[in-house]
Order: C-alpha cells, then sequence, then structure tokens
C-alpha cells in the first residue's frame, strides 16, 4: 500500500486499481477498545494527475469490540467509503479549507490513513444480542438490576404507589 512518487507519476496514463487484504493485527494495538480484527479488504483506484493523487477507496472487514453492557465480545463489521487527496507538488495550487494530506518524503502510503478511517468507524457504543452469555457482566444484584427505558417507564416508584389509588377512593 505504499508507492512512491515516481511510481504514481508512471501510473498517471494507465491508472491504478488496487484490491489487497491487509492483516487486521496491525490495527488492534490502534485503539484499546479493539480487542481482535480480522483481515481487512482494501479496494480502490486512484486518480493521478501532475500535482496530486486522488484515492477512492473502500474499506471492509470486522472487528471485535467489546458490549457496553455485559463487556463480551461483539462482532462489528464495517465498510467504509472514502475518497483522500495527496498533494505530491508542494508548489500546486489548492484550497486551504480543502482536507487535502500533503506527502512528506517520496512515497505515499495509505496504511496509517486506513487506520484512522477504521479508529473513525468504532461505535461509541455496541450491545450485545445475547446477555446471558458466559463471563458477562451481571444483569442484577442486591438492591438493582438493569431494566430497559420501557420497563422503567412502566415501573412505579414504590413511594407513589399508594396515591395510584388515591382518585379512585375519592370517586368511590
Amino acid at each position: 500500500m505504499k508507492w512512491t512518487i515516481h511510481q504514481l507519476y508512471q501510473l498517471q496514463n494507465k491508472g491504478l486499481t488496487f484490491d489487497e487484504v491487509v492483516d487486521g493485527a496491525e490495527f488492534v494495538n490502534s485503539d484499546p477498545q479493539i480487542r481482535h480484527m480480522s483481515e481487512v479488504n482494501v479496494k480502490g483506484r486512484a486518480d493521478i494527475s501532475s500535482s496530486k493523487v486522488t484515492f477512492h477507496l473502500k474499506i471492509s472487514g470486522e472487528m471485535t469490540l467489546p458490549c457496553a453492557r455485559t463487556l463480551v465480545d461483539v462482532l462489528y463489521p464495517f465498510e467504509i467509503n472514502a475518497t483522500e487527496t495527496f498533494l505530491l507538488n508542494v508548489n500546486a495550487d489548492y484550497e486551504e479549507d480543502a482536507e487535502i494530506r500533503i506527502v512528506e518524503g517520496e512515497v505515499v502510503d495509505l496504511k496509517p490513513l486506513i487506520e484512522e478511517l477504521i479508529i473513525v468507524e468504532i461505535p461509541m457504543q455496541v450491545f450485545s444480542g445475547d446477555q446471558q452469555t458466559a463471563g458477562a457482566a451481571p444483569q442484577s444484584g442486591k438492591d438493582w438490576e438493569v431494566v430497559t427505558e420501557e420497563e422503567q417507564n412502566n415501573k412505579v416508584d414504590p413511594r407513589l404507589a399508594v396515591l395510584e389509588n388515591f382518585f379512585k377512593n375519592k370517586e368511590k
């Protein structure tokens, strides 16, 4: 996933397409939430001009994240579509507001970009469908239990339960 600027200039007329598989273990240490990652498939093409290269990427794979409620492993599939532009010639005119990456040195490397896009894709919370999995965090204990929002809305506070019959008694 690396090309020198010279190689990109040679491919300018032919175009560049790629379909590569990257080992997901390389990205596991990039975020503490990621417990495991499958192989990451990176497909794309590059539009090469004399001053810039625009990569159109499709990144897909699966990562294992902890459930926000029970801490068990949850498989989270992801598919990222991204377009990134690298400026090859620093002297070229470009909009300062545009999100353009400037190539440092003579090599365009996509792995840091892919890692960044995967980290941004991690959701705030992931929930497991099965809450009774072995090794999961407990769902109840002494004087507490995990309840859904629907159960909470239907539940009457025991301190106010006596008032529930107040209007019934007045009508009689």
